[in-house]
């Protein structure tokens, strides 16, 4: 079955920097687009990046441009998220998404497979 995992979350210092990790199994991933989402205390899922199934492309939330970046090694079947610059603001529980075809979307709600979460903490 499809699984994805989440880790690399903790606790980083305002302007420090987190990788996020998700190795994904149990479909084709090269095949597949796939996104971060997050999802702060009190708040809506809100969709962070995505990449294309080739790594062709990739697209960001205006909260995070510039200071994010999303990448995928197809041969490790594994997904990644190196945020710099954090702030207070950044942070939420993180997932990785599986998305339904080869090509980004934005709405968190397309999305047919979640990991579990890893927590990003941002604080002083």
């Amino acid at each position: 079955q499809v699984q994805l995992v989440e880790s690399g979350g903790g606790l980083a210092q305002p302007g420090g920097s987190l990788g996020l990790s998700c190795p994904a199994s149990g479909f084709p991933f090269s095949s597949y687009a796939m996104s971060w989402a997050r999802q702060a205390p009190g708040k809506g899922l809100e969709w962070v990046s995505g990449i294309y199934s080739d790594g062709s492309d990739t697209y960001y939330a205006d909260s995070v441009k510039g200071r994010f970046t999303i990448s995928r090694d197809n041969a490790k079947n594994t997904l990644y998220l190196q945020m710099n610059s954090l702030k207070p603001e950044d942070t939420a529980l993180y997932y990785c998404a599986k998305a339904p075809w080869s090509t980004v979307i934005t709405d968190p709600l397309e999305y047919d497979y979640w990991g579990q979460g890893t927590q990003v903490t941002v604080s002083s």
